[in-house]
């Protein structure tokens, strides 16, 4: 008697089902927005408004059309099996032999690679306006990743075969995995316990000279007998521990800087809790950053600072500067923004997920009181790629009881940071949701209002070319707005491979050239320049840090003595 047909449509349902109820209870977001309540990296988000599927699927119709296909490719995949008929080899996920050599698993993921194909055709074809389309576009690419015949056992030939070859044990590794992921809330993606923030990541020598509410200040230690005599003042995304820039000794955009003869100063945001709760924008500003530039100038006796900021790092540095502009005070000398926005037209995929009903809900929840917790804003993270930041990990760790290896730069995002509730929900409406920040005198920060067009130091403004964060078209919508003199720069890669990228490991590529209308127009006639950017960073840079003076011989000053050892507490503090 024949096996019965498998019927695709009916074990998709129940894979679906499955698969998102188990990334519900680790705290996962691999599920469309409508079930998420997160934000993202550097970019916050919440719930869309997702419209309605009825406008362009016709549903029925649709699902009973590609019900029949998948039956025929299921079905013509068993008795006329070619091994060299394989599927599609770009897709890492079905890469291995034991997907291509059995023709149930090569039936399967053909039948799945169709369904992929079809959701992505009828969704070209939708007669809606382009925000509804991304919007919907983004909501499938989440359920389609977690349809994956490789992300279930009996559908994983991978899974299965280690499995048998393991005994079993496999599957045993794999649910203690799974209970542990459980206990902490979330899927582990690097061995924590191989990493200790102050022991084996940001490491570069210094000491905290000041702190309060808001921020540590830390001042790293002089590798050079002179120095610049103005300071560098780094502020980093306060959604992220600051050590992205000083990850490991061979990669640390602090090292370079302070190797260059650079006295470096960086913001340590605190990692709030309850205490906290009621904090907002203006406090970042005053207590933030605004604060961290009085206290480097005062202890390097300099008359201006040079100052970067990365991400939202660089969003808050920038109102800054306009506050400082607005009230008539001239102490800085230069702006450096790194994959940073000004002008939120284009916020990717991030901004599909800011609605106007979703940013009041915020509001009314957390926007007087309360916490932003780190995890929601690492969970909407992971789903904008979910193939590599979730998935993979399900499959190796659950499936096939392989423990994630150790990874610096996977620890570090993992190492959550919470935001005060009326702070994130400033920044969302302001920013996200009606992008006021462009508009001379839209925004009062810090009780004046600001005009981005009034900062006129020398500016530098670096994008990623392939930032799924940051659209480099966006960053560099930046050089539109600033007053001064602007140096554009676009390095390869994303948002932090991109930026990290120090000039000994030759790796990459970037290009520089005069500044155009527009970034289309820019990068048309840019040169295409070998290696790192950094060189070319810290060339401009030292043309605006001043002469060369003897370096300092302890941190601190007689009135902002050290108060301990780099990298301080505040980064070492876990999300309550």
């Amino acid at each position: 008697m024949a096996a019965p047909t498998p019927d695709p449509s009916r074990w998709l349902a129940d894979l679906l089902a499955g698969q998102q109820e188990m990334v519900r209870i680790l705290g996962g977001a691999a599920g469309p927005p409508a079930a998420q309540q997160a934000t993202p990296t550097s970019a916050p988000a919440s719930t869309p408004a997702v419209p309605s599927m009825s406008s362009w699927l016709d549903g029925t119709r649709a699902m009973l059309a590609w019900q029949q296909q998948a039956s025929q490719w299921w079905t013509s995949a068993l008795p006329a099996f070619d091994a060299d008929a394989q599927a599609p080899g770009a897709d890492r996920r079905f890469a291995g032999e034991a997907w291509r050599n059995d023709p149930r698993f090569h039936g399967l993921t053909l039948a799945y690679t169709g369904l992929s194909e079809m959701v992505r055709k009828n969704l070209d074809a939708a007669p809606l306006e382009d925000r509804s389309k991304a919007q919907w576009g983004f909501v499938l690419r989440q359920v389609v990743d977690a349809l994956s015949p490789a992300n279930c056992l009996v559908t994983n030939p991978e899974a299965m075969q280690t499995a048998l070859d393991s005994g079993g044990a496999s599957l045993a590794e794999g649910m203690r995995l799974f209970v542990q992921d459980f206990a902490r809330g979330r899927i582990s993606m690097t061995d924590d316990s191989a990493f200790e923030v102050g022991r084996n990541v940001a490491t570069t020598p210094g000491s905290v000279v000041y702190e309060n509410e808001v921020i540590q200040l830390i001042q790293y230690a002089p590798t050079t007998p002179r120095v610049h005599e103005r300071p560098l003042l780094i502020v980093p995304p306060c959604i992220n521990k600051f050590y992205i820039l000083d990850l490991q000794p061979d990669n640390s955009l602090v090292a370079h800087a302070v190797a260059q003869g650079h006295t470096v100063f960086l913001v340590s945001w605190r990692n709030v809790g309850p205490e906290q709760a009621t904090l907002g924008w203006d406090d970042y500003l005053e207590q933030g950053v605004l604060q961290a530039i009085d206290v480097a100038l005062s202890i390097s006796g300099a008359d201006s600072a040079n100052t970067l900021g990365f991400c939202i790092g660089g969003t808050l540095l920038a109102s800054a500067l306009a506050v400082l502009a607005a009230r008539g005070e001239d102490r800085v000398s230069s702006l450096t923004l790194l994959t940073a926005m000004l002008d939120f037209s284009d916020t990717g995929e991030l901004g599909l997920m800011v609605s106007e009903p979703a940013v009041a809900a915020r509001e009314a929840s957390i926007g007087r009181r309360g916490l932003l917790k780190g995890r929601e804003l690492a969970q909407v993270f992971a789903a904008l790629r979910a193939n590599d930041l979730i998935w993979p990990y399900v499959v190796n760790g659950y499936l096939k009881g392989k423990a994630p290896p150790a990874f610096d730069l996977l620890f570090w995002n993992g190492d959550d940071t919470n935001l005060p509730g009326p702070m994130y929900c400033w920044y969302l409406r302001n920013t996200y949701l009606e992008n006021k920040l462009r508009e001379p005198g839209a925004t009062t920060q810090c009780g004046v209002p600001v005009d981005l067009g009034q900062i006129t130091v020398p500016a530098f403004v670096y994008a990623s070319r392939e930032d799924h964060i940051v659209p480099w078209q966006t960053a560099y919508a930046s050089t539109q707005l600033l007053g001064g003199d602007v140096r554009f720069v676009l390095g390869a890669s994303g948002h932090i491979a991109g930026v990290i990228n120090p000039p000994a490991k030759k790796k990459r590529n970037h290009w520089v050239g005069e500044i155009a209308a527009d970034a289309n127009r820019w990068l048309e006639q840019a040169e295409d320049v070998p290696g790192s950017w950094w060189p070319a960073w810290t060339g401009w840079l030292g043309k605006h840090a001043g002469r060369m003076v003897a370096a300092p011989k302890s941190a601190g000053s007689r009135k902002h003595k050290p108060i301990e050892p780099a990298p301080g507490r505040y980064v070492k503090a876990k999300a309550p």
